[in-house]
């Protein structure tokens, strides 16, 4: 017997694109059984905050984490493109060294793409730091608040307050999310003049400023063996070739459908991460639209980071060796 099916027609998201219709199986599957939320529910939040997450997603190499049964299935990481794809999805080549092969993967330049993939699994979005243009130089440096098992939300709070005040003293504009998990991220765009050695260098010199104004609750620790359980690691590895975070307007792969969603600053000290979900986020986004549409015009230089980064190495504190 055949699987049902729906067909979704895609509007473009700009006036050049073209209407998409992707064919969407076993809409009725439950992908969230805690709430429900099925893959139809799933392929309607994505087109509901479609701008966002094709702004986060655009041009970028992108590895799916699919969930073919729902959660109650496998997860899959994927970085090839499942096979089947219609002519209109783009793709990336990428070489990964330590495999000796190549793989092509998803680079979204359109929300049909985005819905293609959502019929192909996928939950989660994990797009690359830099751009299908030259994919070895990054244009986002991302800071990554990881709280330790024992850290709470609060320390998470305060700590992104942190980061706020010494990005607003470099004179870097940050755009924050929720990790979707229990975390915060920070994405700072960056013209793509260095490579990823250099932006993990930057961002590890950034990390040490912020654990050194908050010794107490942060800790730039390599190893999970020195980390004190309540603090939470900046993890500035994030920023090495391969390393991948959910984007922007992802859902993650979580019982309750969480997002990472985009905040503002001034939301960040009363929100929780259980505020932003696939049934939350539709009218958010709505009433607010994409509040990382702007980041392509705050571009930063790394250069005052590369010399903090010069002044730990000469004083025996440089990042250890990046874990690819």
């Amino acid at each position: 017997m055949a699987s049902p099916f729906v067909e979704i027609e895609v509007p473009p998201t700009d006036g050049d694109g073209e209407l998409r219709t992707v064919k969407v199986t076993n809409p009725d599957r439950v992908y969230f059984p805690a709430t429900g939320a099925t893959k139809l529910d799933l392929v309607e939040y994505y087109l509901s905050v479609g701008p966002g997450i094709v702004n986060a997603l655009r041009e970028r190499p992108c590895m799916l984490h699919r969930f073919p049964k729902g959660l109650a299935g496998d997860k899959v990481h994927q970085k090839r493109i499942p096979g089947g794809a219609p002519p209109w999805v783009e793709t990336v080549e990428l070489f990964f060294p330590r495999w000796g092969r190549t793989a092509d993967e998803l680079c979204v330049t359109e929300l049909g793409s985005v819905i293609w993939a959502v019929q192909m699994s996928t939950v989660e979005f994990h797009p690359w730091n830099s751009r299908r243009a030259d994919t070895e130089k990054p244009d986002e440096w991302r800071i990554d608040l990881d709280p330790g098992p024992e850290c709470d939300w609060a320390t998470v709070q305060r700590t992104a307050a942190i980061v706020h005040e010494v990005l607003d003293e470099l004179g870097a504009v940050g755009f924050p999310k929720t990790s979707g998990g229990n975390g915060i991220h920070v994405y700072v765009r960056i013209p793509p003049d260095h490579g990823f050695q250099d932006v993990r260098r930057a961002a590890h010199a950034f990390a040490r400023e912020v654990e050194r104004r908050s010794p107490a609750e942060v800790t730039t620790a390599w190893w999970r063996k020195d980390r004190d359980p309540s603090q939470l690691f900046i993890d500035y590895n994030q920023n090495t070739r391969d390393h991948t975070i959910a984007a922007a307007y992802s859902v993650r792969g979580v019982p309750t459908a969480r997002v990472s969603a985009p905040v503002t600053w001034d939301e960040i000290p009363d929100c929780e991460a259980e505020d932003f979900t696939i049934a939350t986020m539709p009218a958010r986004f709505a009433e607010l639209g994409d509040l990382h549409e702007s980041i392509d015009d705050h571009p930063w230089d790394i250069g005052p980071l590369l010399e903090w980064a010069d002044r730990d190495d000469a004083a025996g504190e440089s990042a250890p060796a990046a874990e690819e």
